[in-house]
């Protein structure tokens, strides 16, 4: 009996420090907004930021992809958190559907960039590597900030 609860208190605690190890990982990714979507348009003007908006679907593998090695990449994270308001949405459910019907989206995952006001800045679609999704951060908010500024 008592060999059994030893074996069932190191399972536990082994389960629980993986459980950990595997969540904290996962934060040095990309933090996603999980209010709606007005909060996310009334936080950008409040921070000064963009919104990035990831529109997906649960079946799509580009999308799963992103998911798995683009969003948790710990620079990826870095950037976006101090740059982005970052929301990510199904686009076949609730305010996904909404938005993907909104901004004319046609394929998955399709990737925007849009103002406090809900202005579509930018916009493109497919998997980008941690590398190149950086690089597309960094252009856009440089070509935003290039197009923004008053003379």
């Amino acid at each position: 009996m008592w060999l059994r609860l030893l074996v069932v208190v190191a399972f536990t605690i082994v389960g629980a420090t993986t459980a950990f190890v595997c969540h904290t990982d996962e934060d040095s990714g990309i933090t996603f907004h999980s209010g709606k979507w007005e909060d996310a348009l009334a936080l950008a003007r409040k921070e000064n930021k963009l919104i990035f908006l990831d529109i997906s679907a649960s079946w799509c593998g580009p999308c799963k992809m992103l998911k798995k090695k683009t969003f948790p990449d710990a620079e990826v994270g870095s950037y976006y958190n101090a740059n982005f308001i970052n929301v990510a949405l199904d686009g076949e459910i609730g305010e996904g559907a909404d938005l993907a019907k909104m901004y004319s989206v046609r394929g998955y995952p399709t990737l925007l960039f849009i103002d406090g006001s809900g202005k579509l800045v930018a916009q493109t679609t497919g998997y980008r590597n941690p590398a190149n999704f950086l690089k597309l951060g960094q252009t856009v908010i440089e070509e935003y900030d290039n197009n923004t500024k008053i003379e």
